[in-house]
């Protein structure tokens, strides 16, 4: 398995987590339809299911390694900047909103813009979290390298510690699940997420990976993110934890993690893109009902040519 077909594959997984999460919200049904419809199984009918800023910048991210296999930051700043201006509707965050239109033109600028943000300390959303784990699926070979390089991407619009270290911890997931599938020992359940938190800077978001290792894989998902957090509050701390103990027991079924992840509800969108990230690092597509496949929004023609340029 290559690094690319792992990212690409991961991308996928993404891409179909964010526009399958945007549709549990209340634009679409009510909070209580939302849930008893996940609960009963029951897949959206509206389509395309459009995909939103985790898959936009995710797409950023996957480009900047297929490119040169490899973070740089002020191309990446630049890729950020001039996906936004092309399509600033995906529904980018307040914090988004203020630093990417001027990283078009001016992508060095992202080391005083990003500091900038939010009264000078940084952001620490899940934005950096969010599009990363098809970073983590191309480094799967080397765990290290993984976690430096996902810190390298979230600097660039997050330069507080918890919103770097949210994206190290999902960057590692994906890792580990496509290590997993490229026949490595594949850690799952607790095990995982008790390695994930073992090389995520000290903080916030390791304590909610510690707390999520020891919480029960048979939990009701909508206790798991009462007790993780759902993304309400938009912080990687309240987001990665449960989106990647949702991974961590579901790393055979990427429909029944993306099912499971939306049963938690909150900032649905983005658990269901770190989710199916992480999950499909290993699985793919496979398994998922050709419905879905239909109804999701597909990725830029781009994408392609660029996996078969690189495999070339």
């Amino acid at each position: 398995m290559t690094s690319s077909s792992a990212a690409r594959d991961s991308l996928e997984g993404l891409a179909l987590g964010d526009g399958f999460g945007e549709r549990w919200f209340p634009l679409f049904r009510t909070p209580r339809e939302a849930f008893e419809q996940i609960r009963g199984r029951r897949t959206p009918e509206e389509q395309p299911w459009h995909w939103t800023d985790d898959t936009a910048m995710a797409l950023s991210v996957y480009g900047v390694l297929t490119a040169f296999d490899a973070v740089h930051q002020e191309k990446l700043a630049l890729a950020f900047g001039a996906t936004y201006l092309a399509d600033p509707g995906r529904g980018y965050g307040r914090g988004m909103h203020r630093l990417l239109p001027g990283l078009a033109k001016s992508p060095g600028n992202w080391r005083s813009g990003a500091r900038e943000l939010f009264g000078g300390e940084g952001s620490f959303g899940n934005g950096a979290a969010m599009r990363v784990a098809p970073l983590g699926a191309w480094f799967h070979a080397d765990l290290a390298e993984a976690a430096e390089q996902a810190a390298l991407s979230a600097e660039v619009t997050h330069a507080h510690p918890e919103g770097v270290a949210g994206a190290v911890a999902v960057a590692v997931a994906a890792a580990l699940a496509a290590g997993g599938r490229a026949g490595g020992h594949l850690a799952e359940g607790s095990e995982l997420l008790a390695e994930v938190a073992d090389r995520t800077p000290p903080g916030a978001v390791r304590e909610g990976l510690r707390r999520a290792a020891g919480l029960d894989a048979a939990a009701e998902p909508w206790r798991a993110a009462d007790v993780l957090g759902s993304g309400q509050r938009v912080q990687a701390s309240d987001t990665v934890p449960f989106a990647l103990w949702s991974a961590a027991h579901h790393l055979d079924s990427l429909t029944e993690a993306l099912w499971t992840t939306a049963e938690g509800l909150g900032d649905v969108d983005t658990t269901c893109a770190i989710t199916g990230g992480v999950v499909a690092a290993r699985t793919g597509l496979d398994g998922v009902p050709e419905e879905w496949l239909t109804r999701r929004e597909p990725l830029p023609g781009w994408v392609a040519d660029a996996e078969a340029h690189e495999l070339a």
